[in-house]
């Protein structure tokens, strides 16, 4: 590594439930710095993947590859990879219906829990008080909707019925309200109480996909399920305001398939949305009504579909090994793992360090992060 200082190894053994061992590398003094945490092997696509952990991307050095954490259970495949700064953990779940948290400062497993229904994509609430966790897209029962977990113990505290295939979850960055998609639904909750506060229906066209919020938690932006392209959905009045296609560059017709993968630049005035099996991510102009296409970057790879951007909006990260520069949309670094092959996950999560402790954990989901209203 050439800017920091290089840290010191040692293997450490803990158990954890179940009797199983865990072997981990320990970090005694993490150098400072920002550092993408990319968990494999992802549940919903196999290109990219590694062998099961955590592998982690020196963000300030070319997103070079630092060093992999082991943790067998991820062999389950990972459906949801977040994590809170006031824990200073993250929070996996998986196809198994395993539900984790894992400490970044003792880097141990803190608790594990397994549930029969869930787990997919959950959230935590700023806090660190309380996991939501969606039942599963693969679930199609009256009870489908959030397992409702204490993040400091991994126990089920409550269940809500919601909707069916309930899959991806936000907790929104002012700790007010939780949002949970389920088939053509989104739904907004009070955090603190898991209270359902509304319900909207029909949105995203079908099926369930990803969504991303602005911070002042006015505007959400739905991906669509049967072309490249998104909704957006006005939260103060609970109404579709519009619905937006991408266009094939070359024939400037709607394109006929999902979008899997939306995310907000920080600064709330692009909007890129993934169109996976055109191996591409659409740019708009979010600042106008309706939002205005500004182009394209193409991807090397295909797969499951997702977009996010680095806590400075300085990094577009996807799906793919693809690394961008947001402002110039120039592809500046392609994720390579241990072996040297090309890697890459749609489970991924930015973690700061000051003065050796972690300051700042970033979310998965491309979230506004203009000052709340």
């Amino acid at each position: 590594m050439k800017r920091y200082k290089r840290p010191h190894f040692y293997c450490l053994a803990f158990a954890f439930f179940a009797g199983q061992l865990l072997q981990a590398d320990k970090i005694k003094d993490e150098p400072d710095g920002r550092f993408l945490y990319m968990s494999t092997p992802d549940g919903a696509q196999r290109a990219g993947s590694s062998d099961p952990g955590i592998l982690i991307f020196d963000i300030n050095d070319g997103h070079k590859f630092v060093r992999r954490i082991d943790i067998p259970v991820f062999s389950e495949g990972i459906r949801g990879f977040t994590g809170c700064t006031a824990t200073k953990s993250l929070y996996y779940s998986t196809t198994g219906g395993t539900l984790g948290c894992y400490d970044l400062v003792t880097e141990t497993i803190k608790w594990q829990s397994k549930f029969k229904q869930g787990c997919d994509r959950s959230c935590i609430t700023p806090d660190g008080k309380r996991i939501y966790a969606p039942t599963g897209w693969w679930w199609r029962s009256e009870k489908d909707g959030f397992i409702v977990v204490d993040a400091a113990t991994g126990k089920k505290v409550d269940q809500i019925a919601v909707n069916k295939r309930a899959h991806n979850s936000i907790a929104s960055l002012d700790g007010k309200y939780v949002y949970l998609g389920t088939e053509v639904t989104l739904t907004q909750f009070r955090a603190s109480d898991g209270k359902v506060l509304q319900t909207i229906s029909p949105v995203g066209e079908s099926g369930v996909f990803p969504f991303t919020v602005n911070s002042a938690n006015t505007r959400a932006y739905v991906c669509l399920g049967k072309h490249a392209g998104f909704d957006i959905v006005n939260l103060e009045t609970g109404m579709v305001t519009d619905r937006v296609f991408a266009t094939d560059p070359k024939t400037g017709k709607k394109i006929r398939h999902r979008t899997h993968g939306a995310g907000m630049t920080p600064d709330e005035t692009e909007l890129w949305i993934s169109d996976q099996a055109g191996r591409k991510l659409f740019i708009f102009d979010i600042t106008k009504s309706p939002p205005a296409p500004k182009g394209h970057v193409d991807l090397s790879t295909g797969g499951h579909g997702w977009v996010t951007f680095s806590l400075d909006g300085v990094y577009a990260y996807c799906h793919t090994p693809d690394v961008f520069d947001a402002r110039t949309r120039k592809k500046v670094a392609s994720l390579a793992g241990p072996n040297g092959k090309a890697f890459a996950s749609s489970k991924f999560i930015e973690v700061q360090f000051a003065e050796g402790k972690v300051s700042r954990i970033s979310n998965e989901f491309g979230l506004g992060r203009v000052n709340p209203k």
